[in-house]
């Protein structure tokens, strides 16, 4: 993606069935679980730079000895150093008390990080927090085992204000109004109370203080209390809970609109927000990692019982689209192919863009995500290829010379790596008048590849802001002289602002509201925008079920390839010498791709919980008055 978007987190949680000495001989460490989680936040650190966390929970400890471990960064690798400070205090140990190399027992006494429950989480900075207090994975703590709460997630809550004023009327204090705090409390207060109930009954029943603890953990229903605690919860989320004892679970929104994925055997039970880390990790097979069902939870009791329950009715599933276009590894099997087809969608407008002149147009793309659809992309234009070569030689009635048919056969795409990213440059000033200069150095291109006549076809994952391409990518592509750079984008026009994880706030920010905006300019239209803003004003007390999205009517009063047209004049400017056009996935193809993640309110709208349109009203209010708050 051209312009970086500050996008999803990413979550791991590992449960060691078995004892830590069973790892220590089949596996050669009782590190294995931390070395496992080393490796799964490493291979989703594509979901999140800024910040890392590691949490982990020693089973069956004695009181006094220390069970909770948290360590958090926002170091520069923030990964890199958790695991460079686990390391230095595990070699720490060792190097004082040489009795630990070989003795379990006394690594897990004596070691903090150790343990059997273990949870990571990698995250980009939102709401322009990014110090070590925000990073997950976030500690409720309480002398009772039992209601040490250690939570992390990828999840954004469209209802914040609601949340929060609902913790405060149970007579709590918040400390702020962030989600994750409100969450925590959420689960937390009705945690707390599912003890103290059955520790009165086990009291009832006769036994001592002393006893009731690990009968607490026995009866502790975790179900039940995920159920009363997400009971108002509006947003997109996988949430992931530690509980001190050694329960743990993981819960995905009913709209299943962030992903989870899970992995049990008799050693481990696995959760992560990406398939291919747990087959990787792990070395297991594509069908032994399951999806977790929206509105379910995968708990595992301290016993290491398992079980998927259903906590919430699922919704209509929207699972997010941009998970398969973007966010992602494209390592999966079904990723990998479903990227290769969003390609393979968009050749038919490709070749009508370049009049099928493929002899002289360049292909290429813009790093890196895009790649594959590019590889989709490439096969199409192949296929076409070879049927037109197919007809020329029937053409010829078997009368074409040899040299001519190896002529004709000789045609092939012209692929070539135009755009290079310099990842060594930082754009390190932050005023946008000194930073123009250097954002239009971020990518290189290759020179001696381009002719005057060709058409320069360049295949980006999405296009949000517009802002990398206009000020950095098209000028470069246009010092190599073509006739025409066509951008195309593996994703529709993105028209509306995200609310349950990825940082896209403002309408304004987004280069196919700006389009549509100069289209009502230019047809004398501009007066629905004061229209959809009263429409807009006139919903702020209504509850969120019965909000419209009227910003949908605006964009209505144009066709797709018009506001696709007016994007390509926004990307250049009077500078830029050569034909410039960018063309979009249709909707309808992108779901042809992409059939079991059919989310799509980013391009249609259509937002699969009813806070979503609250969002989108918002946004639009604060466009409208020029307030630079973000609308959730």
């Amino acid at each position: 993606m051209s312009d970086a978007l500050k996008h999803e987190c990413g979550i791991a949680l590992i449960r060691l069935k078995k004892p830590l000495a069973y790892y220590k001989d089949k596996y050669g460490s009782a590190f294995y679980g931390v070395n496992k989680m080393y490796l799964m936040m490493e291979k989703q650190h594509n979901r999140g730079q800024d910040g890392a966390g590691f949490a982990s929970i020693k089973l069956n400890t004695k009181p006094g000895e220390r069970y909770i471990s948290r360590v958090r960064s926002i170091a520069q690798q923030p990964i890199q150093d958790i695991f460079a400070q686990i390391n230095e205090r595990i070699n720490k140990e060792f190097a004082a008390h040489p009795d630990y190399q070989n003795d379990v027992d006394l690594q897990k006494k004596h070691i903090p990080y150790i343990g059997e429950l273990l949870l990571g989480h990698v995250r980009y900075g939102t709401f322009g927090k990014n110090s070590v207090e925000s990073v997950h994975p976030f500690l409720r703590q309480n002398n009772w085992m039992h209601r040490n709460l250690i939570v992390a997630g990828n999840f954004n809550m469209t209802n914040v204000n609601q949340l929060f004023e609902g913790l405060v009327k149970l007579g709590q204090h918040p400390k702020e109004r962030a989600d994750t705090i409100t969450i925590m409390e959420k689960i937390g207060h009705f945690l707390d109370d599912a003890v103290a109930k059955i520790y009165k009954k086990l009291k009832k029943e006769g036994y001592s203080k002393s006893e009731c603890s690990p009968l607490i953990a026995e009866r502790l229903n975790i179900a039940k209390i995920l159920k009363k605690s997400s009971k108002n919860w509006d947003g997109g989320y996988a949430m992931a809970g530690l509980l001190g004892h050694g329960d743990a679970f993981v819960l995905r929104d009913p709209a299943g609109i962030r992903p989870a994925y899970y992995y049990d055997d008799d050693e481990i039970v696995v959760v992560a927000s990406e398939r291919p880390v747990i087959q990787t990790v792990f070395n297991v097979a594509f069908d032994d990692v399951k999806e977790l069902a929206p509105g379910h939870a995968i708990i595992t009791k301290k016993s290491g019982h398992v079980s998927i329950e259903q906590i919430i009715a699922p919704l209509e599933r929207k699972a997010c689209s941009f998970e398969r276009i973007y966010f992602s590894r494209g390592s999966d099997a079904e990723i990998y192919q479903e990227r290769k087809t969003l390609g393979k969608l968009l050749m038919p407008k490709v070749l009508e863009a370049i009049d099928n002149d493929t002899k002289n147009t360049v292909f290429s793309y813009i790093p890196n995500t895009a790649e594959t659809s590019f590889f989709g992309m490439i096969e199409t234009v192949e296929e076409h290829l070879n049927k037109k070569k197919t007809q020329a030689i029937l053409d010829g009635n078997g009368k074409l010379s040899a040299n001519k048919v190896t002529e004709i056969l000789s045609e092939r795409p012209r692929i070539e790596k135009i755009a290079i990213k310099d990842v060594k440059l930082r754009t390190f000033i932050t005023e946008d008048s000194s930073r123009d200069d250097l954002v239009a150095h971020v990518y290189d291109v290759t020179y001696g590849v381009i002719k005057p006549e060709d058409n320069l076809v360049i295949i980006d994952d999405s296009i949000v802001r517009g802002t990398t391409l206009k000020k950095s990518i098209i000028k470069m592509m246009d010092r190599l002289n073509p006739k025409q750079i066509i951008v195309v984008s593996s994703a529709p026009q993105i028209r509306y602002p995200d609310c349950y994880g990825i940082d896209m706030a403002n309408l304004e920010s987004l280069i196919a509201f700006r389009a549509m905006l100069e289209l009502l300019k230019e047809n004398d239209k501009y007066h629905l925008v004061d229209e959809v803003y009263e429409k807009c004003k006139a919903q702020l007390e209504l509850e969120d079920t019965e909000i419209k999205n009227f910003v949908k009517d605006l964009y209505a009063q144009f066709t797709a390839d018009a506001i696709s047209d007016k994007i390509a004049e926004l990307i250049s400017d009077e500078s830029v010498n050569a034909k410039v056009k960018t063309i979009f996935q249709p909707i309808e193809s992108l779901h042809e791709a992409c059939p079991k993640n059919l989310g799509d309110w980013y391009f249609t709208g259509n937002y699969p919980t009813a806070g979503g349109n609250r969002v989108v009203n918002r946004a639009f209010i604060n466009f409208y008055e020029g307030n630079k708050e973000r609308a959730y």
